[in-house]
């Protein structure tokens, strides 16, 4: 029998969902579909989380010979067609409460993590297990279509969303109808050009590929990573294979695959779980795309961030918002654009005279024509990414953990393994926030992982020591927490 589709859109306050919503109900009825659109409000999670609902009938007006469908107002577990979620934790959460079934369901999620109160108070690492929630994603729905956080930068997610929901065919909307309701909005140019980015972002063809080397296409190291690679680290790769070659090259992209492949070789893998692998694959990809100027600079002269700042200010069309950037940059962000050579006296010359832990106090209109061009001109400097002290100092730690990951799989220091695996846990941030935890890494990798290393293959107690030190340091940003767990290893 005909039933409707029903169509789940879980978002926060002021990501769009709406919006979303109204586009898919206008789409509809420009294409004589039946169709009912709700709201649902939650309680303030984040910026206040909102389910938007809709059921739709399958065929136009003119074939129910006058009959009217019975619509519901809320979802039910079990009967959701396509979950739309702005959020990767607001997908594992539809995924919790049984809208998301293998049977029928078509999720729609970006990866992007808008962190919780709860995550952000804790005074250690709160933050939501990923890991677990990437695994109830690739098992629970029929089919999983992630949108990288990245692929949507600088444009409008509910748009990038729709058009990945409009290229799987899970719904029976003309993509004309669905254009034409999305010109009928507001910013209909840029929301079209978002929208068509989605579309983009369909499934690549399973064609036969190469095997991949370092100037490989993306497609191509997608199609072999489908390939070749465990669910649990593909699981992985599907998200950041698409974020390395944007962030940098596909060729760096690349280099993930080659790194990955090196510890999948050494993962004993015990009852066929690669958690070790998937660890790393994902701990990886986060250090590969490290935050640094360019980067900053990059998101603040996104054109999404400035019709953010707009919608929070609740300017009209037309009137002037200007947003002037407190930045407090110091030597080091200086000399981390710099050659190694020169980058490295720089720090000497700063550390000597006193002025490493200052910082210039810079006031930046990135609204005006000068102060955006300056911006612009930061962002456009990824080619010369290779050629920096920062790019040489992150390559040269990623090769000494994936070295120690290495050593403690091949020796059968499993459990040690994964905790040397989960340290760059500790590397996060930017400026200051990155600099302290630059310095627990590095202090938990000479005083718990070499020492362990350097013991008795099989120590029982290594890892624990190990994991006790990082959690030490996520607890305490001062580190006095670390010292004393580092003294009493």
């Amino acid at each position: 029998m005909t039933r409707p589709i029903c169509i789940l859109v879980s978002a926060m306050g002021g990501e769009g969902g709406g919006v979303l919503t109204d586009w898919i109900v206008g789409a509809a009825q420009r294409a004589d579909l039946p169709v009912q659109g709700t709201s649902i409000p939650g309680v303030a999670q984040r910026t206040g989380a909102t389910t938007y609902y809709i059921e739709m009938w399958p065929e136009p007006w003119p074939t129910l010979g006058g009959r009217r469908p019975v619509f519901g107002l809320g979802p039910s577990p079990g009967d959701v067609d396509v979950v739309i979620a702005t959020e990767l934790v607001e997908a594992g959460r539809c995924c919790e409460r049984g809208f998301v079934s293998p049977d029928r369901t078509t999720l729609v999620a970006s990866t992007r993590r808008v962190f919780a109160t709860s995550e952000k108070s804790a005074m250690g690492d709160g933050r939501f297990d990923v890991a677990r929630v990437m695994r109830a994603i690739r098992e629970m729905p029929r089919r999983a279509l992630l949108v990288d956080a990245s692929a949507a930068e600088g444009q409008a997610l509910n748009a990038v969303l729709l058009g990945r929901m409009a290229a799987s065919g899970a719904v029976p909307i003309p993509l004309d109808a669905l254009r034409a309701a999305i010109a009928a909005g507001v910013a209909p140019e840029a929301n079209l050009r978002a929208f068509e980015t989605g579309l983009a972002l369909a499934d690549p063809a399973p064609a036969a590929a190469p095997a991949p080397t370092p100037r490989a296409s993306l497609p191509a190291l997608l199609a072999d990573a489908a390939a070749t690679l465990p669910p649990e680290v593909l699981a992985v790769a599907d998200i950041a294979l698409p974020r390395l070659a944007r962030y940098q090259s596909a060729r760096y992209a690349a280099t993930w695959m080659e790194r990955v492949r090196r510890v999948l070789a050494a993962d004993p893998a015990p009852s066929g779980n690669w958690r070790l692998s998937a660890e790393v694959a994902r701990q990886l990809t986060l250090w590969m795309a490290y935050e640094d100027v360019v980067r900053i600079a990059q998101h603040k002269s996104a054109a999404a961030r400035f019709a953010e700042i707009r919608a929070e200010v609740r300017a009209r069309p037309g009137e002037p918002v200007t947003v002037t950037e407190h930045m407090k940059p110091g030597w080091e962000e200086v000399a981390s654009l710099l050659p190694p050579a020169p980058g490295r006296a720089l720090l000497r010359w700063a550390e000597r005279t006193g002025r490493l832990e200052g910082g210039m106090s810079l006031r930046l209109r990135s609204t005006t024509l000068s102060g955006f061009l300056r911006l612009f001109l930061l962002a456009r400097l990824r080619p010369w990414r290779p050629f920096t002290l920062r790019w040489a100092e992150e390559r040269a730690g990623i090769e000494e953990w994936l070295a120690r990951v290495i050593e403690a799989a091949e020796r059968g220091d499993h459990a040690l393994a994964i905790e040397i695996a989960a340290l760059p846990r500790l590397l996060k941030g930017y400026g200051e926030t990155y600099r302290r935890g630059r310095q627990a890494f590095a202090a938990v990798m000479k005083d718990a992982v070499e020492p362990a290393l350097a013991g008795p293959a099989g120590d029982p107690l290594a890892a624990g020591r190990v994991a006790r030190a990082r959690e030490a340091a996520l607890a305490d940003p001062d580190h006095v927490a670390l010292r004393g767990a580092l003294a009493n290893a």
